[in-house]
């Protein structure tokens, strides 16, 4: 079959693997009929993958063709979502909504055995905790949208959630990717009260202000900072939710969060540590996230998506084959593109 291979910095390429293929009985068989390139994936796009060859994808909806014999929830033909971590459903971390922690799960498209979802088909392990059957068929029209519980609008919904959203809360949105976008519709869905997103592509400003954004920032570093306090009388922000990961976009986010506030992070960080430790302490400020559970999110999330409440697939401005992925790349690495779906 053929999958996404990515060799070193730069070079992705479409490529023949071997038929993705039942090795265990809780496996699942899945034909990827929507998977899409992340924001993250330019970090190994950039700097070079895990190992050569590497597999790339961990986002996809597809339809079950095959299961192992001791599956018992998902079944042949089904139009399921995949999260982009897979776990068992039944561990204390799972039990407890922390899929993405399960002690027997793990990450696709990471470079181990597991495969990536930019290919063909794709092996599922631990298919009955990971795979969630969607109620539509598979060229639905919602399927953008449907596609990004996998990954992005979870993810932009944990930063929201581990900041500690509130109705009537001041919030501000590190970064304007496809996860920053997201994370405004769920600071919106929470019921936040002035969502500031910092930003400063056009195209993704507007996005952002019609998915509830109140203002804008474009401004970087100390300066960015100073304009967040003065649009918020000088306190700052009750929630911060850093889709990032860079080191200025955690400065910014402990610059911005006001006392008694919390910073969601879910930007991969690319930093050693947190700052400003002691002012942190003092002010009584929480820093929390990390990988999202999406998987633990979409039975909340699902029927906003299902009755049109909100629309998180606008985020997708492009759609490739699985022949243009290496394009793709190119693009989102250009921002030229804000994120591109695959249709294999």
């Amino acid at each position: 079959m053929r999958a996404t291979l990515m060799y070193k910095a730069h070079d992705v390429r479409i490529g023949n693997v071997p038929d993705a293929a039942i090795r265990q009985p809780t496996d699942a068989l899945i034909r990827i009929t929507r998977a899409c390139i992340c924001g993250s994936d330019l970090w190994p796009y950039n700097g070079g993958p895990n190992v050569e060859g590497q597999q790339m994808g961990h986002e996809s909806i597809g339809v079950v063709e095959d299961v192992g014999s001791e599956v018992r929830t998902i079944r042949r033909g089904q139009v399921v979502v995949m999260p982009f971590a897979f776990s068992d459903g039944s561990c204390m971390f799972c039990d407890e909504g922390l899929q993405t922690a399960c002690v027997h799960g793990g990450f696709f498209g990471n470079g181990g055995d597991i495969g990536g979802a930019q290919a063909e088909a794709l092996r599922v392990p631990l298919a009955d905790g990971t795979l969630y059957p969607l109620p539509v068929g598979e060229d639905d029209a919602l399927m953008p949208s449907l596609l990004t519980l996998s990954d992005v609008m979870g993810t932009g919904h944990h930063a929201a959630v581990t900041a500690r959203v509130a109705p009537g809360h001041k919030v501000v949105v590190v970064g304007d990717g496809a996860v920053g976008l997201c994370g405004v519709i769920a600071a919106k869905r929470l019921g936040a009260e002035q969502i500031i997103v910092m930003g400063r592509h056009e195209a993704r400003i507007a996005l952002a202000r019609r998915f509830g954004a109140t203002d804008v920032v474009s401004e970087r570093g100390e300066e960015g900072i100073e304009r967040v306090r003065a649009l918020t009388g000088g306190f700052g922000v009750h929630s911060v939710l850093e889709c990032v990961g860079t080191e200025q976009a955690i400065e910014t986010s402990m610059g911005v969060v006001r006392a008694g506030g919390a910073v969601g992070r879910v930007g991969v960080p690319h930093y050693d540590s947190v700052p400003g430790a002691k002012p942190m302490f003092y002010r009584n400020v929480v820093v929390a996230g990390g990988p999202a559970p999406v998987r633990g999110y979409i039975d909340d999330l699902l029927p906003d998506v299902m009755e049109g409440r909100i629309e998180p697939g606008l985020v997708f401005d492009r759609t490739v084959g699985l022949d243009e992925v290496p394009d793709g790349y190119r693009a989102m690495n250009a921002r030229e593109a804000l994120k591109v779906m695959i249709r294999p």
